[in-house]
Order: C-alpha cells, then sequence, then structure tokens
C-alpha cells in the first residue's frame, strides 16, 4: 500500500516528466546558451573555418590508411604521454609541460574548470574567440568581456581593473586576425590576480610566440591546436603548455581519454615527418594573404591586419553578403555586430585559386 509520502514522491516524479520540466532542472548558468552553429553541406569553395585548404599532412594520411584493428577496439594511453613527448619537442619544452586535448576547446574548457570556482569572473576581450564566454558560463562562472581598443589591442588596464581569477587572450585573434605587442601580454601575465590563458590556435602564421612565458613558472597557459597549420581539424588534436604543477591541474579537470587513438597517431605521425610539409604550406598562407588583402583593397574592400590564416573584411550587411557568396560558390563566415566592427566576413586563406575565385565572386556580388 503506498502511504501520504510514497503519493507526494510519486506526484513528484510525474512533474519532472515533462519537457518543461527538463529545462526547469538544468543548471541556470546554462539558460540562453545557444548550440553552436555553423554553416552546413557542402560548398565548392569553403573559406569559412580557418582549416588548411592545401589538405591533411601526407604521413597523417598514411598512417589512418595503415589503421591496425586494436586501433579502433582498444582504448588509447591515458593522457597520451607519446603525443605529449611529440608536442613537446616541436615547441621546446619538457613533455611534463603539455597536456593534449580533444582540441584546444577541450583544454581552454578544462583549464576554466579547474583554475576558478563557480561564479568568479572570466575576463576576455570583444570581439574573441565566441566559446569561452560559453564555457565560463557551463562551469559557473561570470564572463565579462572587455571592448578592443580603436587599434585592436587589449585593454590591459580595464581587464586588470575586473580582478579576474582567469584572463583569456587571443593572439592571433580570431576573428580579428591582430597579433597582441609582447609588452601588452607581459603586463597582463605580471599584474594578472590569477591565471593568464593565451589562445595561440594561429601561432604559426604570424606574431609572437609566447611559450616562453608558459615556461616562466608564473600562472601562465598557452594553447594551441593541430587544426589549422596541420589540417588535423577532424581529429580533434590540441594542446596546452603550462608549468608541470599547472599541466597537473588541467589534466585532473579534463579526464584520461579525451584524445582518440587514430587522432592521437596522425598526429604524431605529422610532427615526426610532415614539419617541412607544414612550413611551406604556412609560406604560401603569409603570401597569400598578403596578396589577398592587396587585391580586395583594389576592388575598394578594406580588410583588417591580419597575423591569422584568414582576413576579416567590414561590410554593411553580413549576412547579405555572405549568401550571395555562398550562391557564387563561395563560403564564408558572416559575423554580425562585432563591438567596435559591425558587421564583417571571416575569409580564410588557402591556395590562390581559391582566392581569386573569391576576389571575382566579391567583385559580381557587390
Amino acid at each position: 500500500m503506498l502511504t501520504a509520502n510514497d503519493n507526494r514522491a510519486a506526484g513528484s516524479a510525474a512533474d519532472n516528466r515533462g519537457a518543461d520540466s527538463v529545462a526547469a532542472l538544468a543548471r541556470e548558468s546554462y539558460r540562453g546558451i545557444a548550440l553552436y552553429s555553423t554553416p552546413r553541406g557542402r560548398c565548392s569553395v569553403d573559406l569559412s573555418d580557418n582549416t588548411n585548404l592545401w589538405g591533411a599532412p601526407p604521413a597523417a594520411l598514411r598512417t589512418l590508411a595503415a589503421v591496425r584493428d586494436e586501433d579502433v577496439t582498444r582504448y588509447p594511453v591515458a593522457y597520451e604521454p607519446a603525443l605529449a613527448a611529440a608536442l613537446a619537442d616541436y615547441v621546446g619544452v619538457s613533455a611534463d609541460m603539455i597536456a593534449c586535448g580533444c582540441g584546444s576547446d577541450d583544454v581552454l574548457d578544462s583549464a576554466i574548470r579547474a583554475f576558478a570556482e563557480p561564479g568568479a569572473v572570466v575576463c576576455l576581450p570583444e570581439p574573441s574567440f565566441s566559446m569561452i564566454p560559453v564555457f565560463a558560463r557551463t562551469n559557473g562562472l561570470c564572463p565579462v568581456a572587455i571592448p578592443l581598443t580603436r587599434s585592436f589591442d587589449v585593454d590591459v588596464d580595464a581587464m586588470l581593473e575586473t580582478g579576474a581569477r582567469i584572463i583569456y587572450l587571443c593572439s592571433p585573434n580570431n576573428p580579428t586576425g591582430g597579433a597582441l605587442p609582447r609588452r601588452t601580454v607581459e603586463q597582463i601575465v605580471e599584474d594578472a590576480r590569477g591565471l593568464v590563458i593565451i589562445d595561440q590556435a594561429y601561432a604559426e602564421f604570424g606574431g609572437d610566440s609566447f611559450t616562453d612565458l608558459a615556461s616562466s613558472g608564473r600562472p601562465v597557459l598557452v594553447t594551441r591546436t593541430m587544426s589549422k597549420a596541420f589540417g588535423l581539424a577532424g581529429l580533434r588534436v590540441g594542446f596546452g603548455i603550462g608549468s608541470p604543477e599547472l599541466i597537473a591541474e588541467v589534466l585532473k579537470a579534463r579526464g584520461p581519454y579525451k584524445v582518440n587513438a587514430l587522432g592521437e597517431r596522425a598526429a604524431i605521425a605529422a610532427l615526426d615527418s610532415d614539419r617541412a610539409w607544414v612550413d611551406e604550406r604556412v609560406d604560401e598562407v603569409v603570401a597569400n594573404r598578403s596578396d589577398f588583402r592587396a587585391e580586395l583593397a583594389k576592388r575598394g574592400f578594406a580588410s583588417l591586419e591580419s597575423s591569422a590564416n584568414f582576413v576579416l573584411v567590414p561590410v554593411d550587411d553580413c549576412a547579405a553578403t555572405a549568401s550571395r557568396l555562398e550562391r557564387a560558390g563561395i563560403r564564408v563566415r558572416a559575423l554580425p555586430g562585432l563591438t567596435g566592427i559591425g558587421d564583417a566576413i571571416r575569409i580564410a586563406i588557402g591556395p590562390w585559386e581559391l582566392m581569386q575565385r573569391c576576389l571575382d565572386a566579391m567583385v559580381a556580388s557587390a
């Protein structure tokens, strides 16, 4: 026989079955967060996601073609020590200063979770990487965005005045493309009250490397990725660089099995055998970026100075511009209402024949 308490419990369980009650049960900090959305479907020329438009490194492809059954059926080695060693050799640090992840997103999310209690402030420039406020909120933290200056530098004093537990910097910055001056970054590292994260996903393409700051013993984490210059975006391999003590905390928050075995093997192969191939692709990006900006200017399109593998072009209506280009077979990233900029489109740099097609389509659709 059911008691009154049993009835109340049954009623409470029934009340929790609907979709509305699920939303009510979700964490309050998740409310209003939309799922990440990018253009879907095939396009003749996709310049929207800043990946390597020359393809994947040859050694990585050969490794994937030779996959063994156990690479798929067995778990990888926890915390990827072989990959950490290869990455450490690449950036010139010891392996205990490397945390691997499922893309650098994973390392960023883990670091934010590891170094701030719920309610703490995560300070970031605006505009910058759009996932940082999401990572902050999903970990119960408060994102505070500080607009970039008119010269697209970070406002050092304003960022420090927030008293943030975590300060996030991005150099070269996504989506503007600008690289931060070394003195700016050093001042923030010197005066910050907590962890400083320096996102260097586009480091191969320009600007200073800040790996030395991650090696300084200060609470600094530099994040990098294999998705851009190395062309392994679909395999999701990223990493962070910091003191061994800092890296140990990131790995606690990350968990043991976050890089899949195929991604790990392909990344190691590329690091061991394809660095010259990557360097050649980076040189092409840098040359084509300069030429593309010059050709844009000739056609009446302004673009922001870039040290990344993309350029940002302010436009009157980014959605309409992107739609016209898509109809012409060119996909770019529409970025509406960027702080201090307004509407803009972001265009990845690839082989020159693709950039020429983009230029022709922009003129035809203007």
